[in-house]
């Protein structure tokens, strides 16, 4: 399946070009670890991975000190290293209400004790399982086109700012991608070893060479299919493509394939057994399914492939600052071109290259469209596409044997425009949209840290509550009182009346999502908020109101201050 070309002028240029963007896209990762506040999930994950959540309650009508919940970020205090087994059970347990596997939040954890919880230090195990994902893609790269094609492949994955933005983000999503490339690489290394042929006085030792590397194949193959699983339990379309492509690049050894994934399959049962169970009964599969009509139903799959491809290859994590359109939009271009290279490639005989793409990118989508279609759900576009993340890999080596086999002399300039694009919309991500809106909430406190501070949020939601306490210095007197938006004015009113002297400030924290709670009309919220303003009227006094924007709507936030009036 590989192919080398003449080092040429054409050749080095290819090289500087694909080089150039690799090392731009581990500088973006370095450079961007803490240039963002956490986001609502992003702190979700933290809690889990230090083995706390059994410890979280959602805040009461009473107001409770935000410091409180600030430890339940870090790893607990043990008595000794004997005390570790019992945090990590806590962890398992904490994951049985959860919809995924274990394996991301162990790592997490472990780094957690390695290093801390601070931003930069929590993200940096994705960004170097993200490094290690790209050197991957590499592999695979070179095993399907050669060596430039390699590289055209880890310069992709490396730019595109869906991966970036998930490379950079506290879950499961970005580490899958390396077992995704692992696996895949894996496999058609064990499809098709290199031959290769020793003088007779070297035979014995190139034997002996052959099997390490076979048995290494093996390993990584076997690890990496049941890392995947407990990763993301979607990867599973993933190994069903997998066991396609070797049936279909070798189904003479089709035995032998077949151990190999009963032996992942094994290492799978434990888990399988104690925690998926539990989870399965604990699901919420409610908010993936809906009654509409046919033709409804129809379209909104349609719309969810579309819009996943568009996000994966198109728009990143800009479709949060966008309308969901412009993902239609993208998509529709994506799969035009998706498309069209597969019929340069069809057309110019590429048919190994062109099935291997296919079978690792668009088959394990298709796959879940049709399970969504047979249960009546909607998972393919949950979450601006990140549930299909697995698929990426596939679709961006069908670009490059695109590129690598087809474009010719023109390798250089197709291969700069694509990067080029990439590297505009990803550069742009982090330079154009902040995350910060915590950091301006503690700097206000600040400004008065001696000053008793009550925050009244119109959320209860857990991700909310958990950013403030992480974000707020533990020392600073606040005190939290979170409530769904239409309970929030009547028990701050009878809080207020009786503890107005506990409080000097008053920070409310007006949700553009409260999650779980928002109120079903624009009246509501309009009555809901002058509720609130009539509720502090009497003590208090606005002295200021503050836009807090970030990159998702999930992070808008208002912040009206109030001082308390002078009697």
């Amino acid at each position: 399946m590989s192919q080398s070309f003449p080092l040429s002028k054409l050749s080095r240029t290819l090289s500087w070009v694909l080089l150039s963007a690799i090392a731009i896209a581990v500088l973006l990762r370095l450079l961007n670890l803490s240039s963002r506040e956490f986001w609502y999930d992003e702190v979700l994950s933290l809690l889990l991975s230090t083995g706390q959540k059994g410890y979280y309650s959602t805040p009461k009508e009473l107001p409770v000190t935000l410091a409180d919940y600030t430890p339940l970020l870090s790893l607990p205090v043990e008595n000794g290293i004997g005390a570790i087994p019992a945090t990590l059970k806590k962890l398992l347990q904490g994951l049985a209400a959860e919809p995924h596997p274990p394996l991301f939040f162990l790592g997490q954890h472990l780094w957690l004790r390695l290093f801390g919880n601070g931003v930069a230090a929590t993200r940096s195990l994705g960004v170097l399982l993200s490094i290690g994902a790209i050197g991957s893609a590499y592999g695979l790269g070179r095993r399907v086109l050669g060596h430039y094609g390699g590289l055209l492949l880890a310069a992709l994955l490396g730019t595109n700012a869906y991966y970036l933005f998930h490379s950079l983000n506290v879950r499961m999503y970005g580490p899958l991608l390396l077992w995704v490339i692992l696996s895949a690489w894996a496999a058609l290394e064990l499809i098709d070893p290199q031959k290769q042929r020793f003088p007779d006085k070297r035979h014995k030792e190139g034997q002996h060479s052959s099997l390490y590397i076979q048995l290494l194949w093996n390993l990584v193959f076997i690890g990496s299919i049941t890392a995947g699983f407990l990763t993301f339990y979607y990867f599973a379309f993933f190994i069903v493509a997998l066991a396609i492509l070797v049936l279909w690049l070798d189904r003479q050894h089709w035995w032998q394939h077949g151990l190999r994934f009963m032996a992942g399959i094994i290492l799978m049962i434990p888990w399988v057994l104690w925690g998926t169970r539990q989870q399965l009964r604990n699901a919420d599969l409610e908010r993936f399914g809906g009654t509409q009509t046919w033709m409804e139903t129809v379209g909104r799959h349609l719309e969810g492939v579309t819009q996943t491809l568009g996000i994966h290859l198109v728009l990143g994590d800009w479709v949060t600052s966008l309308p969901l359109v412009s993902a239609t939009i993208a998509g529709v271009g994506a799969i035009a071109l998706l498309i069209f290279c597969s019929i340069r490639l069809w057309r110019q005989h590429h048919y190994r290259v062109l099935g291997v793409a296919l079978l690792l990118g668009i088959f394990p989508l298709l796959l879940a469209l049709m399970v969504d279609i047979v249960k009546g759900q909607f998972t393919v576009g949950f979450g601006w596409g990140r549930s299909m993340i697995f698929i990426l890999p596939g679709c961006l080596l069908l670009i490059a044997a695109w590129i690598e086999r087809t474009m010719g002399k023109w390798r250089p300039l197709a291969a700069a425009i694509v990067l080029g694009f990439y590297l505009i919309i990803s550069i742009g991500d982090f330079t154009v949209r902040d995350r910060r809106m915590f950091h301006q909430i503690a700097d206000i406190i600040a400004q008065e840290p001696t000053t008793p501070t009550l925050i009244a949020m119109n959320s209860q939601a857990w991700g909310h509550v958990l950013r403030l306490a992480y974000y707020i210095p533990p020392d600073l007197p606040v005190t939290l009182l979170a409530q769904s938006p239409a309970k929030l004015a009547p028990v701050l009113e009878q809080t207020l009346t009786n503890q107005t002297d506990n409080f000097s400030r008053v920070l409310w924290l007006d949700s553009g999502d409260p999650v779980w709670s928002e109120p079903e009309t624009e009246a509501e919220k309009l009555k809901f908020k002058q509720n609130i303003q009539t509720a502090l009227m009497p003590q208090y006094k606005l002295v200021k109101t503050q836009n807090l924007l970030g990159t998702m709507d999930i992070d808008q936030f208002t912040v009206h201050i109030y001082q308390q009036s002078q009697r």
